[in-house]
């Protein structure tokens, strides 16, 4: 196999911005996305909304010409901590490349560039029923957040409320 290469995506590039929109929209469609491609509008408004939002940081995952993985995160602040984090959002490897490590390297990316930035962590979400997904960042050093540091607090829930 032909090797994989992690880059942080230059929104400005019509080639990363290509990447970007039909791997976002692979995930969409994915069982553990929304099982359905993207809006027109998400698809239309996607890369101006990453490229406005000041701490969009997305990495890309290329063999050869090809993209086949993308990280999005977003950097964040940790109030307990009063230092930067980095907030893993979206992470989809293509089928054909899964079980090779692409997403561990993907994983090693967001981290490096953590600690370059002084990070205190990464944060993420994942669904329940996704234990592919749960095996991977638990082998990568991720485990459920408990506040405060015992287990007294209980586990860290992610909860949303949606907006018109």
């Amino acid at each position: 196999m032909s090797k994989i290469e992690i880059i942080k995506a230059d929104l400005k590039l019509k080639e990363h911005q290509k990447a970007v929109l039909e791997l976002m929209d692979a995930y969409a469609q994915d069982p553990m996305g929304d099982a359905q491609p993207l809006s027109a509008y998400a698809k239309k408004n996607l890369i101006k909304g990453l490229q406005d939002h000041p701490t969009t940081l997305v990495f890309l995952a290329f063999k050869s010409s090809d993209a086949y993985g993308i990280a999005t995160c977003f950097r964040g602040f940790s109030t307990f901590r009063a230092k930067p984090l980095i907030n893993l959002s979206d992470f989809y490897v293509n089928p054909d490349l899964r079980g090779f490590g692409v997403g561990r390297l993907l994983l090693k990316a967001i981290e490096k560039e953590a600690i370059s930035s002084g990070c205190c962590k990464i944060t993420l979400e994942v669904q329940e029923n996704n234990k592919v997904a749960q095996t991977i960042y638990s082998n990568f050093g991720f485990s459920q957040a408990v506040y405060p540091a015992d287990a007294d607090g209980g586990g860290s829930l992610y909860m949303v409320k949606d907006l018109p």
